[in-house]
Formats: C-alpha cells, structure tokens, sequence
C-alpha cells in the first residue's frame, strides 16, 4: 500500500508486482539469527563460550529432569562409574541450512563389562528397503504419510542393571563434585540402549490393539474394520499413515500422551529420501 511517509517514487518495481520470498533464504537468515549457532564445537570449552550451544546442553539436561532419568547420590563402595561424554551436532533441514543446534550427552558405553552393566543388547532396525516398500504400498493404496519424532527417544527406555555415572562435564555440582548419577532409565551410549527404547515403544504399541509384522520387526499393524493404520519404526523416528484420518489423529494423540513428541506434518524428507 501507498502510504503518506512512503511515496510511490520510493518503491522499487512495480506496484502490482508480489513479493516473492526464498525458503531457503529464509531459513539462511534464521540459521544465522541469534537463536542457532552455525559451527559445531570441538569441545565443551568451545561449546561454553556460546550461548548458543549452552542453551542447547541445558536443554539436554532439563529432558533428563522431566524424564526422570537419574538421581544424584553418594558413589557405593567399590563404585567405578561410567564417564559421560558431550557430542554436538548441528540439525540440517532438507536444503542444508542448520536449523537446530543439538547438544547429547553420551555415556561412554565402551567401558562397560558383559554380565555386569549390561546383559542383552539386541534391538531391530528398520532396512532401507522396509522404508521404500512402505513409499510404495501407501502409493499404491493412496495413503498419505506422517512422520513423527520422539524427543530423547532413548531416555523412556528403563533398565534393570545397577549403573552409576559420572556427571556431567563443565555442569558438575558445586556442593556435591564428587557425587555420581545412579541410572532409573537408559543414555545414549549404553550399549542396552536401543534395546530398553525398543522393549518400551513395542509394549505400548501392543497394548494399544496394534500386531507387530512376522518378518520385520519394526513394522505395526492395527485394523478397525476395513481400515488399516501401518507404523513403521526407525530408531526414534516414527512413520505413520492409513486409510483413515481419524485413525491417525488418534495415534498421534495416544504417542503425544505417552511420549514427548516433535509432529513434523506429512512425509516430505526422511533418511536422505
């Protein structure tokens, strides 16, 4: 609009011309904003000298607060506890342009003893060609997919072993330096990890009515009906779509009750696909 205090003598182009704006250049300019860093530290020294990456790792820390996942407690005798470690990794949408800064804190699973820390490790991954099998299928029957993300998906898995670690470096307590963390729930970098995430995401699905495929593990069935709602599972990412829509509004109520839960809308990009 033309206005008093900006004449038409000011604009550029033509008045009936519309603005086009680039998503990618969008993004470009939010990635460089003050709420995304663009490199990735080398170290937590590096990591602390921005405010970025602490607003990150604190927030890493406050999902292991709501979840529960470990208590501050005095080291038992002959304690010898597991060292954590922090990894950061920049999150990069499907043009490149970083749109989240992720800080994870890992424990160093490589010391872990066999019969000790941990007894069974095994949990199923979904191959490549299980994905682009389901493409096809919703393809072919018109289905339309979603995709969702469970937030810290390995921090909802419990464990049964009696696991103390250290805590965390540049965030140590500054009363209790010498304490350690007693685990109530799974890290990343426990080698049963991916195992307890597994165990819980397949009970709840059970228990909710859905059948687990024959040969890919990974794969959920659920009939109402004549409609069919298929899940496929990729670690902490979730593939969802069906013959309905009301079936999928209700699954991703029941995971967003259960789970802390990130909805990213209908399939467009997922495993460089």
């Amino acid at each position: 609009m033309v206005q008093w205090d900006h004449p038409s003598r000011n604009i550029i182009g033509g008045l009936n011309e519309r603005v086009i704006r680039s998503r990618s250049t969008s993004l470009a300019v939010f990635a460089h904003s003050a709420f995304v860093a663009s490199f990735e530290p080398h170290d937590v020294g590096h990591a602390l000298s921005n405010p970025n990456w602490v607003n990150a790792m604190h927030e890493e820390l406050e999902n292991f607060e709501r979840n529960r996942v470990w208590v501050l407690v005095e080291p038992p005798p002959h304690c010898n506890p597991i060292g954590t470690k922090w990894v950061f990794k920049n999150k990069q949408g499907e043009d490149g342009v970083v749109v989240r800064n992720k800080a994870r804190l890992l424990v160093q699973g490589f010391c872990q003893k066999e019969g000790i820390d941990y007894e069974e490790t095994f949990a199923p991954i979904a191959r490549l060609e299980a994905i682009r099998i389901l493409l096809a299928f919703a393809a072919s029957k018109g289905f339309k997919l979603f995709q969702m993300d469970v937030k810290s998906a390995f921090l909802n898995g419990f464990i049964e072993e009696e696991i103390y670690v250290r805590q965390p470096p540049g965030f140590e307590h500054p009363r209790f330096p010498n304490r350690v963390f007693k685990l109530q729930k799974a890290l990343f970098g426990l080698k049963q990890a991916p195992q307890a995430w597994y165990e819980r995401l397949r009970k709840f699905l059970v228990d909710q009515g859905f059948q687990m495929g024959s040969v890919d593990k990974t794969l959920f069935l659920f009939r109402h009906g004549k409609d069919l709602l298929v899940v496929q599972i990729y670690v902490d990412d979730i593939i969802f779509g069906g013959s309905s829509h009301a079936l999928c509004s209700k699954f991703s109520e029941q995971m967003s009750r259960e789970f802390e839960m990130s909805m990213m809308g209908e399939l467009q990009f997922f495993l460089g696909l």
